[in-house]
């Protein structure tokens, strides 16, 4: 058995174990936390608040955008960069197709991959360039942030080089990072991608009980 059929077989689907059975278990322990009872009366409904709250903060507010403009433009440029490259690329369509599910869609033609790519590869050093750059964002991160975003850029990188489908030693190495991101993901914070939205909308159905503004 090869190293690409040892990184796509067995240890991919350890990998993918390993992050289901970990981001369960961080998600199952944020909602068991539940929060303090609030013996208020409402004045306005909660479970509103919560879609509210998710929501509004995809868009900045006024006061918000001049100081954190880089932020903003920088994280959609990586997130929606990045989820055309995992959705749209042929490679991952027919992997989804052949170890996941039995569903196929159209793929992105070459160069929309490598315009995706840019807004990806600008959107993710620019992050992090912020990271040490900012003094704020400088106190607040520590090695867990680092090591997050060095290990998105290697499964890019090594994916774009992938992508040229020469050499299986190039699959092999990207397959190999996948599998590490996949494990390191639910104990790092990384998860924020799949918890954003209990953490958004916790403060929004506060926010909206007690029937403020959003």
């Amino acid at each position: 058995m090869s190293l690409l059929q040892i990184f796509e077989g067995p240890l991919f689907y350890i990998a993918v174990t390993v992050f289901m059975i970990g981001a369960t278990w961080r998600i199952l322990g944020i909602i068991a936390i539940g929060r303090k009872t609030d013996i208020s009366p409402p004045k306005a409904s909660a479970n509103v608040g919560f879609i509210a709250g998710n929501l509004r903060h995809f868009l900045p507010r006024k006061v918000f955008a001049k100081r954190t403009w880089v932020h903003i433009v920088a994280g959609y440029s990586f997130h929606l960069g990045l989820f055309v490259l995992v959705i749209f690329a042929a490679p991952h369509i027919t992997f989804f197709h052949d170890r996941i599910w039995d569903i196929r869609w159209p793929a992105l033609p070459r160069w929309g991959l490598i315009i995706a790519a840019q807004f990806a590869f600008a959107g993710l050093i620019m992050l992090w360039v912020r990271r040490f750059s900012d003094p704020v964002m400088r106190l607040i991160s520590d090695w867990d942030d680092h090591i997050g975003s060095w290990l998105t850029f290697l499964v890019m990188l090594t994916g774009c080089l992938a992508l040229q489908e020469s050499h299986d030693a190039l699959k092999a190495t990207h397959m190999l990072f996948v599998d590490i991101w996949l494990i390191y993901f639910p104990f790092s914070r990384l998860m924020h991608a799949m918890t954003f939205f209990l953490s958004r909308g916790y403060t929004g159905a506060t926010y909206g009980r007690k029937g403020m503004n959003l």
